[in-house]
Order: C-alpha cells, then sequence, then structure tokens
C-alpha cells in the first residue's frame, strides 16, 4: 500500500491545469461565522495554513476551538465562510468535487455499516469511487493487511472494538488512495493500548508519503504523531510550529504548584514573580507555573520563600515545558481543562 501511495505523491509536485503544486494544502483568512439564538458565533476566524505535502499535521486545541469546522470546511462539507482554501491543488470554493476526489476523510463518527464485514465495507467504498470490482478487491485485502484487520476481517462490524473500528475507518479514508487525509479525533474514547496502535498506523501512512492533518485536543497525540502543530483557541492560530520547536521556546524547568484557594495562589505570584530564578510566571486559578531555568536550584529557594511567607502550597510538580505550557502561556489557561465539546 506505501509503495502505491508513493507513485502517487513521490513527485512532490503535479500539475492540474493550475500550475505546479508544492503545497497539501493552503488557506489563507479562512473563517466561519454561525447564527445562533443569542447572536453570531465566530467559530472559525483568519486561520491561514500551509501544510507540506507528506507531512502530518496537527490541529490541536480544546473542544469547541474550531478545529472540526475548520475539516469541515477544507472537505468540502461546510461551505466556507470568508477567505481562501486550496487542497491538493484544488481550490476549494470552485472545484469541491476535484477537491473530494483527492482526499480522504474520518469523522468522529466514523462511517462504516455495522452490519456489514470490514472486507464487504471496504469492497463497497471502493466501487462507490469507481473503482472495477477486482480492483476493489485487491486494494481491500491490501488495507486488511495493512492495518492488521485480518483475523476478523469477515466478521460484522457491529462486534468490533473501538480500536479495530477506527482501523477500519482510516482504511474506508484510503481505500481510493487519497493524496490527503483528514482525521477528526481519531483516537477519542480509546484505551491508551489502543491509541498507541492507531498512532503506530498513522504514522506508517505518513512514511508512505500521505499527507495527514489530524484534530485533536490530546496533547500526547500532537506531541507524538506530528511534524507540525497548529495550536488553535476560539477559532483563531494561537501559536505554530513543530512540537520540540514550541516546547524549546519556552525551556528551562515548569514548577507547578496549586493552592485551595484563588487568593493564596495570587499572594503567592506577587511574591514569587519577581525572584531572580524565575523567569516567567503564569496564573490560573489555584494554579501557579513558574517557568525557571535550574529547576532543582530554583525548588529549594521558592519552597523556602513560600514557608516564610506562610503560603506553602498542598501540591508541586516539576516537569519539562509541554504543549500544554505553550498553551497555556499564549491563552492563560490550560488545554487540560477544557472538556466542553461544541462544534
Amino acid at each position: 500500500m506505501a509503495g502505491a501511495i508513493m507513485s502517487n505523491l513521490e513527485t512532490g509536485q503535479e500539475n492540474h491545469g493550475q500550475g505546479v503544486r508544492t503545497a497539501a494544502i493552503v488557506t489563507r483568512d479562512l473563517a466561519k461565522t454561525f447564527q445562533a439564538r443569542r447572536g453570531a458565533v465566530e467559530a472559525v476566524r483568519s486561520i491561514s495554513l500551509d501544510v507540506e505535502r507528506g507531512s502530518i499535521v496537527g490541529l490541536l486545541g480544546p473542544n469547541g476551538a474550531g478545529k472540526t469546522t475548520t475539516l469541515r470546511m477544507l472537505t468540502t462539507l461546510l461551505p466556507i465562510g470568508r477567505g481562501s482554501a486550496q487542497v491538493a491543488g484544488f481550490d476549494v470554493g470552485r472545484e469541491p468535487h476535484q477537491v473530494r476526489t483527492h482526499i480522504g476523510y474520518v469523522s468522529q463518527l466514523g462511517g462504516s455499516d455495522e452490519v456489514l464485514t470490514a472486507r464487504e465495507n471496504l469492497h463497497l467504498q471502493a466501487r462507490l469511487y469507481g473503482i472495477a470490482p477486482m480492483q476493489a478487491a485487491s486494494r481491500a485485502q491490501s488495507l486488511i493487511n495493512q492495518l492488521e484487520l485480518s483475523t476478523y476481517a469477515d466478521r460484522a462490524v457491529k462486534t468490533y472494538s473501538g480500536g479495530q473500528r477506527r482501523r477500519l475507518d482510516i482504511a474506508l479514508g484510503i481505500i481510493h488512495q487519497p493524496e490527503v487525509l483528514f482525521l477528526d479525533e481519531p483516537s477519542t474514547g480509546l484505551d491508551p493500548q489502543s491509541r498507541a496502535n492507531l498512532w503506530e498506523h498513522i504514522r506508517s501512512l505518513g512514511a508512505g508519503g500521505m499527507t495527514i492533518v489530524v484534530t485533536t485536543h490530546y496533547l500526547d497525540e500532537a506531541d507524538a504523531l506530528c511534524d507540525d502543530v497548529y495550536i488553535i483557541d476560539q477559532g483563531k492560530i494561537v501559536a505554530h510550529g513543530a512540537p520540540a520547536v514550541l516546547k524549546q521556546q519556552i525551556g528551562g524547568t515548569a514548577i507547578v504548584l496549586e493552592w485551595d484557594t484563588p487568593p493564596q495562589a495570587s499572594q503567592a505570584c506577587e511574591l514569587l514573580r519577581s525572584a531572580p530564578f524565575v523567569r516567567e510566571a503564569v496564573l490560573n486559578e489555584t494554579l501557579l507555573r513558574l517557568y525557571v531555568d535550574n529547576g532543582s536550584e530554583a525548588l529549594s529557594a521558592l519552597l523556602h520563600r513560600l514557608e516564610q511567607a506562610a503560603l506553602a502550597a498542598h501540591s508541586l510538580r516539576l516537569s519539562q515545558p509541554s504543549l500544554d505550557d505553550v498553551f497555556l502561556r499564549t491563552t492563560g489557561r490550560s488545554l487540560r481543562e477544557e472538556t466542553v465539546e461544541v462544534h
């Protein structure tokens, strides 16, 4: 399968009568507003993306940030509100049919028929794309092998586990060998082992030359999978870069302290913010994050200051900067705390 994908993508450039393409996805000031009972809601506000061919790119943010709405516009499922977008070299607004031909899309809910088997689902999906019966059967078998569906390929989908269903969903999304694959929250609801297994298959597709866009609110997923990450909050991009680069921009060690009440945390923040060993302090309700250059040396000094001021924290931990620290630094909120699903 990887070889088949590479045969379509290995040049990195193609010409569809619109000039040479060098990027898989380009958007400029993409926006979408919905009308609600309480007025207009800006779900997406001025999103500009540049996705290189063959890369795995993450749209990371809390539920309701605008990730799924962005994906639905790029896949022609929603009309673009404002701005422009090109996917696989085609204009999303003017050439939706060509876009659909060159992409795969796996929604949060999946698209398999529970009564059919994996093999039957894959064969049907291939036929819907106009693939001849013998080739459809061959591609179905190839994907069954590649995504480790063999042992239950001829059982009804309703008997599958969550991880098995997600692998089938991905197989359905790539049966026609698309140039760009969109995965909307691919590992939501999966146990850790199933998530790790799914990530391995996604990495394999990326290694085969497919461009993959993943929406996620899982920090570890973006860190483990993505070459490039766009962190989105309230419909806007608040940070962009390779995960390692984004974390390096914060640098040092993060010391996270928690108190019982916001006033205690606020007092501690005022006390420690100006300390010579603190590069940056971010307060969020009862949590205070301090970014320091030398965690072990700074820890002793800050604990001494807190003890003298009778402001001992009830919990404390040290960690290397994470993508959550990047999100917190740019928004003032922790991504880990966002739990409400809104689209």
